[in-house]
């Protein structure tokens, strides 16, 4: 087991891995920027280095910074995150090389799945279901795409093939918008993600996203978890996470979770990780991508099984055995999560940095709460607006539906303009209540309501 992990990144996640290594025995060190030298996961570590200043390229992306601070407080071991530098091949490259243990997957992993267009191949040749579309980049100059799309059918939809987030990617609904949809899809991948790449596929209307969370040792053994429906989003980001999903049927969950596992073997995947699906109306599911670190919706998987997610992963990292069975995991209840962020749903979810007041955050029975800010802090505008994620857990939806409401109308952070509201509102819509929503479910029945 390592005896000393710093953890290269900030906020709820930064605390929630130390507090896993606290039960695990082991020691922190957080890093920081000098804007966030009163965030939380500074006064939990054990020892904390300033590794640049506010902007995220100088400090939390500085690679040689934050290589430098592992060194200096002799750090065995290095955990991501997510976001920043958690699927960043090179960084996983330079950790190996400097004797450093990257807590995730190879670095072979994480790039034969950063590039989608790659990862679908391989997918493919995996006997993994896949989108139809192209077998790989496509460019607004070649003529044969017309017939491509002609072929998949409309609509269909670009995307970047280094993406994520929904940027680089648009929805074409007929060939006289299919050119310019490329090329601004082009422009938007190159800036985003340095890379132009964009291919394309058949859109799927009004789908399910269905991930499951995979566990792998370095052995050769996986497992995955029972699915998170995170199918309430905005712009292709989500807002609210549960398990399990109400829409997939016991046998289908069997089906896509032994195809999870397939996606996982077929790149030799070890620690944790996400396989996500898209499902359309008649049940029929389809690989989107692997995200190859931990999510930010992890407790919602943590909640309905048992296991702590972030102590399994270390551990794998440490080169233990894989000691969780697929078959033998059972859903404890039902657990929905919703990302409180510090932005203005009612004026376009602008963001809303600023000094907190006063702050109250849920509690009571079935409720729990990761995040990193207090009253009198600061959340600055340099990162990520996620200022807190509530969990409710309960005997079966309802249950867990009435104790998120509750915990939310609890919620009052003074002097920041956060989502809590607008969740409420989700979790009181009929709709939402009776279960089964897709991915269009906020324009259809919160924003259009």
């Amino acid at each position: 087991m390592f005896n000393k992990i710093l953890i290269a990144n900030r906020g709820e996640i930064a605390c929630r891995v130390i507090r896993a290594c606290r039960e695990l025995g082991i020691k922190t060190v957080s890093i920081h920027s000098e804007s966030d030298r009163d965030c939380l996961h500074v006064k939990l570590a054990d020892q904390s280095i300033c590794v640049g200043p506010a902007s995220a390229a100088e400090s939390y992306l500085n690679i040689p910074s934050i290589i430098a601070a592992a060194e200096i407080s002799g750090a065995d071991a290095i955990h991501p995150g997510y976001g920043f530098l958690a699927e960043n091949t090179y960084f996983a490259e330079v950790c190996e090389a400097c004797g450093i243990k990257f807590i995730g997957p190879s670095k072979e992993s994480i790039q034969k799945m950063g590039d989608k267009i790659a990862a679908i191949a391989l997918m493919k040749s995996a006997k993994v279901p896949v989108v139809p579309g192209s077998d790989g980049p496509i460019n607004s100059d070649d003529p044969k795409i017309f017939s491509l799309a002609e072929k998949i059918g409309y609509p269909i939809i670009i995307k970047a093939a280094a993406g994520g987030g929904g940027k680089g990617m648009r929805i074409v609904p007929s060939a006289e918008s299919l050119k310019n949809a490329v090329i601004l899809a082009q422009t938007e991948a190159k800036a985003a993600f340095s890379n132009a790449d964009v291919y394309m596929e058949k859109y799927i209307e009004e789908p399910h996203h269905i991930e499951f969370q995979i566990l792998g040792d370095q052995f050769g053994n996986v497992c995955y978890l029972p699915e998170r429906d995170c199918s309430i989003q905005r712009r292709h980001q989500k807002l609210v996470e549960e398990s399990p999903s109400t829409f997939i049927s016991e046998k289908l969950r069997k089906v896509m979770g032994k195809a999870a596992r397939q996606a996982a073997k077929a790149v030799k995947y070890s620690t944790v990780g996400t396989v996500e699906f898209l499902v359309d109306k008649k049940g029929h599911f389809y690989f989107m991508e692997m995200n190859t670190r931990i999510q930010v919706e992890h407790p919602v998987s943590e909640a309905v099984t048992g296991i702590d997610l972030v102590k399994e992963q270390i551990k794998l990292a440490a080169g233990e055995k894989l000691a969780l069975h697929s078959d033998k995991i059972k859903i404890l209840g039902h657990a929905i999560e919703c990302r409180i962020n510090a932005e203005d749903p009612d004026k376009d979810f602008i963001p809303s940095p600023g000094k907190i007041g006063f702050l109250f955050l849920p509690g009571g029975p079935g409720i729990r709460v990761d995040t990193h800010v207090y009253s009198g802090y600061s959340i600055p505008p340099f990162y990520d607006s996620l200022i807190a994620k509530i969990i409710a857990f309960g005997a079966n939806r309802e249950e867990a539906i009435i104790r998120m409401s509750r915990a939310l109308r609890e919620v009052e952070i003074e002097n920041i303009k956060n989502t809590a509201s607008l969740h409420l509102k989700i979790m009181n819509s009929e709709k939402f209540r009776k279960g089964n929503p897709a991915t269009d479910f906020l324009q259809k029945y919160i924003f259009n309501s």
